[in-house]
């Protein structure tokens, strides 16, 4: 199975997360290492959607205004859905980037991608421009749906100066105020709507490989 690049994902990330720790300053290093220390020990995304369950269908508008919905997408076979904070993130570009380029592969393997971040419209129409993206992507306006999916996250208030600082303005992108993001999440739902494979990380530096998602979609198959 041919790859777009040979680097994996997570070596781009660990390398993405070295390079940016490196730039912070004595102080902002200290804080974004205690704001990752309260999140490994927190309880985020405990109770998150798994493998198993039944996926919550939504109806959320694409770029265009377009309503997708999910039951509906499953019509036409497995779907992807990958949960992602937003185009600020140099973590989520990463993964939308190694996405589009296994989406031949995932579409041959009869499976639809959604991308889902709580961004409005119009900054979700940048990232498609930015990275070229081919697949859905949907504004979940007020995280509804990541809270349905149990993978609601807040800001730590200590950590929303410094996003400002780096021009990462999450009320700015979301169209509110509430600096509520999702847990990054990749789930593969069979048409039946079961939750055939889910990644869940509180740590949103870390992603599922694409080679994973293929591996899982072949199992569907079989």
């Amino acid at each position: 199975m041919s790859s777009a690049n040979n680097t994996s994902l997570a070596n781009q990330l660990g390398e993405t997360v070295k390079s940016f720790m490196s730039s912070l300053s004595e102080d902002e290093a200290q804080v974004t290492a205690g704001s990752f220390e309260k999140l490994y020990v927190s309880q985020i995304a405990e109770n998150a959607i798994n493998v198993g369950d039944i996926a919550p269908d939504f109806a959320l508008p694409n770029v265009t205004g377009k309503p997708v919905t999910l039951y509906e997408a499953l019509n036409s076979g497995p779907v992807i859905l990958s949960f992602y904070r937003g185009g600020w993130c140099p973590f989520c570009n990463l993964e939308l980037q190694a996405l589009q380029a296994r989406l031949p592969e995932i579409r041959a393997l009869g499976a639809s991608l959604i991308g889902i971040s709580p961004e409005t419209p119009d900054m979700a129409q940048s990232a498609i421009e930015k990275h070229q993206l081919e697949f859905e992507v949907v504004s979940d306006i007020g995280n509804k749906t990541s809270r349905h999916y149990g993978l609601l996250f807040t800001v730590y208030e200590e950590m929303r100066p410094l996003y400002l600082k780096w021009g990462l303005d999450v009320p700015a992108s979301n169209g509110d105020d509430s600096w509520e993001l999702p847990v990054p999440a990749t789930y593969i739902i069979d048409t039946s709507s079961v939750v055939h494979t889910a990644h869940v990380d509180k740590d949103y530096t870390r992603r599922i490989e694409p080679e994973q998602i293929l591996t899982a979609l072949q199992d569907l198959q079989a």
